[in-house]
């Protein structure tokens, strides 16, 4: 069944989709403004070839385009090396939290995370952010990589085992005191809550 061409359907098949566009971009090209340019390139090649959205899952449809659109745009080189303005750290805001030592321990495992995350390759960690971070299931997964299930499921379990690996070398290189085997499992538990960008 073919959907017609309106713009309000385009709407709703590919702008709730926005965010987890944005946080799969973020990851292979790991600047903030460069994510945001993918997403933009993105949404233009959706709605460049929206004639061809055939109805079902939309949301597997459109970061099947985001995940292409990243690829190809890094294999252009048009990665730019810096790192980003983090307005949140920078900014006199301060998140609310019960005490300093939790406030601490949660930003260091956020840390931890995210670098770990950093240092998988880039398959594994695309993975890992559509399955747990923007909750894909098995199938969404497959659609969107373009691959078989199985292939998916094998997938995730090595980006797991990887994902343990990089956070446990974090871990032991971080300067907190706390035991380095609790600090690791609570901060691959944190992976799902913390939505690192």
């Amino acid at each position: 069944m073919r959907i017609s061409q309106s713009t309000g359907e385009f709407d709703e098949v590919v702008l709730p989709h926005l965010d987890a566009a944005y946080r799969l971009a973020l990851w292979p090209v790991r600047n903030e403004h460069d994510a945001e340019d993918v997403v933009q390139d993105a949404v233009l090649n959706a709605l460049r070839y929206f004639r061809t959205y055939a109805g079902g899952n939309g949301r597997a449809w459109f970061l099947t385009i985001v995940r292409n659109t990243c690829w190809g745009w890094l294999q252009k080189g048009s990665r730019a090396p810096i790192d980003p303005f983090d307005e949140e750290q920078h900014s006199g805001a301060r998140p609310i939290a019960d005490d300093p030592e939790s406030l601490l321990l949660h930003t260091d495992d956020a840390t931890l995370i995210k670098r770990a995350m950093q240092n998988l390759p880039d398959r594994y960690r695309e993975l890992l952010v559509l399955r747990e971070l923007e909750e894909l299931t098995y199938r969404e997964l497959a659609d969107v990589m373009e691959v078989p299930i199985g292939t998916i499921m094998s997938g995730l379990s090595r980006a797991r085992q990887a994902f343990r690996v990089a956070l446990n070398n974090e871990v032991t290189r971080s300067p907190m005191s706390r035991g380095a085997d609790a600090r690791a499992e609570e901060a691959e538990g944190r992976l799902v809550e913390s939505h690192v960008a």
